[in-house]
């Protein structure tokens, strides 16, 4: 079998066989197959598709570059969550200790941020110590003590993706269905969760930005997991405005500690009641999806949430002073507020740019490999639909320097519109796509 061969098939249309794949993914996952000419399938991918059985080759392929975890030794069911990224969204941070509480293990290895979009892994190292380096053995190991992991991707696991992905990035071949399937359920799978729950956001905060694409993603990434023998829905949820208030990595873990005992932000609440009350019934925790939420209303308003959290730091060797005491996390030497200069209803914002704000502020990277300023961020003080007054404080930047905290505040301000007329509040959720919808 010869690349080229391969190359020109799909270039011209055609669909590649399993052998075919699997040949491309082995050859360049071990250097065998060099950057142009992976990149030249990537790109003739990108124009000219693939179908169903092309994107579940492709996945598996990837998913069997390196180890594929088994944790039937752990549990006998283990649960996961996947977001497709968006502004202010810690959810992972509240929905995995929730449903460990509840005795379903959670084994999630996260990511970090990269763009305009916030990441896990940033989050958790705002905790003192918080390590999230754990090898397979340790992952399975605190899984089968405490039933909650919350660490990064382990490098044995789907090596593929990482080395498609850095080549995706710097060759245009990044927005592709086929190839962001692949790439986000291959990882799933490697990581042996039995039952995955996708968030997918659409918005101006998120890549999906109609709801066209978004269902088009969360159709797909269920029927990938469903083909290969996995237990996965997916949600479709709003990504216009920023989930909660707080943007910013330590801003968020204080928001999401606050969520965990039960005095957070409202919309978040639910929201991340609504995503572990689905890991609740798809891990056959509860019965129904109705009973879920209500268990993870409760582990809520109990603070069982929490005190799972607490272990889960201690566990990853990060500082448990910071849980019970949140004043403890580093704030930034500038807090500047800005307020609304007149009475009218907040229409619209760009989350994105909120996002990008962040970034600038140094909260987040523009290249991988960048250093963060875990301190930094904004927190949004009106949601859209409300009606703000003349003084009521419209945002807060957190910022190392007044010029950094005036830039982002002019950002910010371009990114907001206001309305005379009443506006109408984003919902949180568009859909909910289940195995059974698609088949």
């Amino acid at each position: 079998m010869r690349i080229t061969e391969v190359i020109e098939k799909k270039r011209d249309g055609h669909r590649l066989s399993c052998d075919e794949i699997q040949y491309f993914v082995t050859g360049y996952t071990h250097g065998e197959i060099p950057d142009y000419q992976a990149a030249a399938l990537l790109m003739a991918i990108v124009l000219r598709g693939m179908d169903d059985d092309e994107v579940r080759d492709l996945t598996m392929a990837m998913a069997q570059s390196g180890e594929v975890l088994d944790l039937s030794d752990v549990a006998g069911i283990v649960v996961d969550k996947h977001s497709t990224g968006g502004i202010g969204d810690k959810v992972s941070l509240v929905v995995a200790p929730v449903v460990a509480a509840l005795g379903l293990p959670v084994g999630k290895m996260s990511g970090r941020g990269l763009g305009f979009s916030g990441g896990t892994l940033d989050k958790l190292e705002s905790i003192p110590g918080y390590r999230v380096d754990l090898t397979v053995a340790q992952f399975k190991d605190q899984l089968r003590r405490i039933g909650v992991v919350l660490t990064g991707q382990s490098a044995n696991l789907a090596p593929a993706d990482a080395k498609l992905y850095a080549l995706r990035d710097v060759t245009g071949t990044v927005p592709s269905l086929p190839l962001i399937v692949s790439s986000i359920m291959s990882k799933k799978i490697a990581s042996g969760a039995d039952a995955i729950v996708l968030d997918v956001k659409v918005g101006t905060g998120a890549f999906m930005r109609t709801l066209e694409e978004a269902r088009a993603l969360a159709v797909d990434m269920v029927r990938i997991g469903d083909a290969v023998g996995r237990k996965v829905s997916a949600y479709i949820s709003d990504m216009n405005e920023p989930l909660g208030a707080a943007v910013g990595n330590s801003l968020e873990v204080v928001e999401a500690l606050a969520t965990l005992g039960g005095h957070g932000p409202q919309i978040l609440a639910d929201h991340c009641i609504q995503i572990a009350g689905e890991m609740l019934y798809l891990g056959d925790k509860c019965s129904t999806l109705d009973e879920g939420m209500r268990c993870a209303s409760g582990a809520l308003t109990s603070g069982a949430g929490l005190a799972k959290f607490r272990e889960l730091v201690e566990a990853q060797g990060g500082d448990v002073r910071f849980v019970d005491d949140p004043a403890r996390f580093r704030r930034a030497p500038i807090a500047w507020t800005v307020s609304a200069s007149s009475t009218r209803y907040l229409a619209t914002m760009s989350a994105d740019e909120i996002g990008l704000a962040v970034v600038g502020l140094g909260g987040g990277r523009e290249k991988k490999g960048q250093q963060i300023d875990h301190a930094v961020g904004v927190v949004m003080h009106a949601k859209v639909g409300d009606l703000v007054h003349t003084g009521q404080p419209l945002f807060t930047v957190h910022a190392r320097c007044q010029a950094d905290a005036d830039s982002a505040a002019a950002r910010i301000g371009q990114a907001l519109r206001f309305s005379d007329s009443p506006a109408e509040a984003l919902p949180s959720f568009y859909a909910r796509i289940s195995a059974e919808d698609i088949r």
